[in-house]
């Protein structure tokens, strides 16, 4: 299950900017410089990123081990112990998804549908937005603030701080959830 995991890492960083880069390319006629955009924002912003995500890592930890949570049937914690990840799987699994994700939804899909639709798409894709499972979708109303700020922080921020906070935020969840007994 490792292994799968670690393809899908990899598939996320190397396949999913592609359509992202796409919808910029035939909606803006954008440059791969322009869509990625890097340079034009300060190293700043990415710790500025970084630290929302630790922080909203922490919070969002917290909420999960609620008793209230505690009768989903998938829990993501447990699913993360049967796949016997080392921390730096779950480093590398966060970068992987910050990367691909953010140029896939934040650069591309959100230059089309805004940064409200974005977002709601955003979490509901990742299953948390489920009108058959009460504790998912309450888990995914902790979370869409989150990624609302992430969404209307492009703008002002950059990629880097959207970046920046998803690799953060995931990286803390997973290194909990990978050290827990």
């Amino acid at each position: 299950m490792r292994k799968q995991m670690i393809f899908f890492g990899w598939a996320t960083l190397l396949l999913f900017p592609i359509p992202g880069y796409l919808i910029v390319y035939f909606n803006e006629d954008t440059s791969l410089l322009e869509f990625i955009d890097i340079a034009s924002y300060s190293i700043l912003n990415l710790f500025y990123g970084l630290e929302l995500g630790v922080v909203y890592g922490f919070i969002s930890y917290l909420f999960i081990r609620a008793p209230f949570f505690e009768k989903l049937p998938n829990r993501i914690d447990h699913l993360v112990k049967k796949m016997e990840l080392k921390v730096h799987h779950g480093i590398f699994l966060s970068l992987c998804a910050a990367i691909g994700e953010e140029l896939l939804f934040r650069a591309g899909i959100q230059s089309l549908l805004g940064p409200f639709i974005t977002a709601i798409l955003f979490v509901g894709l990742h299953g948390y937005l489920n009108p058959f499972n009460l504790r998912f979708s309450v888990y995914g109303l902790i979370v869409l603030p989150f990624i609302l700020l992430i969404s209307y922080g492009l703008a002002p921020f950059g990629l880097l701080f959207c970046i920046g906070a998803h690799f953060s935020y995931d990286a803390i969840l997973f290194t909990f959830m990978i050290k827990e007994d």
